[in-house]
């Protein structure tokens, strides 16, 4: 399957519907931005940074795309609306794709890779165990075989959450006893996956760690005891960020990646938030890979992470 293929119409109107309150914000604010203008001036730019940073772009990122659209209109002085706007939205995609890492391109596996062991990481609430149930679905929907690894044990409402994804998903999960040690449940999910011939083990992990050096240490033995069934397990490292929450999800995003080895990012909660921007300014400042992104609440409704679809569906563009 092609990565476009698997956009399908369906999928493209989950997207806009997920960035719906996100695009009436911004493109209120952009029409403002260029309304009667014929050329980008100063005011111009003043209002598109102030409709960039009221979408949770970012500062950082809002202050690129604006030196990149200052350049640029430089050499196209004159210009109606809709070549403005055009402008524009090339000019992100164009910063964006200047990020060399990539998101997901199916949900698949690399070959040779088996069982495919995915640690995810985040704080409570971010909704990291939606994320790993969704995942999980769209694995299994996929012809892969999944098993959970239910190794937040300091909350038992988190294993129980994840035993009803895990249903839901019509997966297996592997779980220890309320305050068990999570390495040693990470351990027996991946030995557990590899007995069974399962492609994908996706392990939960706690979200409630009182400092920095706790979550580097909670992290890095959940590390080294899976490597010693899988030497270079795990092979992805997840970080699920709330994007509702805006410019704390960034936050988030610098402090998980300055714990841990984080591979791939996930960002939540998009639909009913205006804060969708935050997406961009995740993708431009870190040399992490956005993968996934939620835009409802179904099973189905965890999406692979494309910039150019994603830019155009802000603009609400035909892609």
């Amino acid at each position: 399957m092609s990565f476009f293929s698997f956009f399908t119409k369906e999928k493209k109107e989950d997207l806009a519907r997920g960035l719906e309150k996100t695009k009436e914000n911004f493109l209120s604010r952009l029409a403002r931005a260029v309304a009667g203008k014929s050329k980008i001036d100063d005011e111009v730019l003043d209002r598109l940074e102030e409709a960039l940073v009221s979408s949770d772009v970012g500062v950082e990122t809002t202050l690129k795309i604006i030196r990149r659209i200052e350049a640029r209109a430089a050499r196209d002085k004159f210009m109606n609306t809709d070549e403005m706007n055009r402008l524009i939205r090339e000019e992100i995609e164009a910063m964006l794709a200047e990020n060399k890492s990539t998101g997901g391109e199916s949900f698949d596996t690399p070959e040779g890779v088996k069982p495919y062991v995915i640690m995810v990481v985040g704080v409570n609430g971010a909704g990291k165990t939606t994320t790993i149930g969704k995942l999980a679905y769209q694995y299994k929907n996929n012809n892969k075989k999944v098993l959970l690894g239910a190794a937040d044990t300091f909350r038992a409402a988190a294993v129980d959450q994840l035993a009803v994804w895990a249903s839901r998903s019509d997966v297996e999960m592997v779980r220890g006893q309320a305050n068990a040690d999570p390495a040693s449940v990470a351990y027996q999910a991946v030995e557990r996956g590899k007995a069974i011939g399962a492609d994908v083990v996706i392990i939960d992990t706690a979200g409630r760690l009182h400092n920095r050096i706790d979550l580097m240490n909670e992290l890095a033995k959940i590390r080294r005891v899976i490597q010693k069934i899988i030497p270079d397990a795990p092979h992805e490292v997840l970080l699920v960020l709330d994007g509702s929450t805006g410019q704390n999800a960034l936050e988030q995003a610098k402090q998980f990646t300055a714990a841990t080895q984080v591979t791939a990012i996930a960002v939540t909660k998009l639909d009913g938030t205006a804060k969708g921007g935050v997406v961009l300014g995740i993708s431009d400042q870190f040399q992490i890979p956005v993968k996934y992104i939620g835009v409802g609440e179904g099973l189905d409704k965890l999406q692979l992470f494309n910039k150019k679809v994603f830019v155009e569906s802000l603009f609400n563009q035909e892609v």
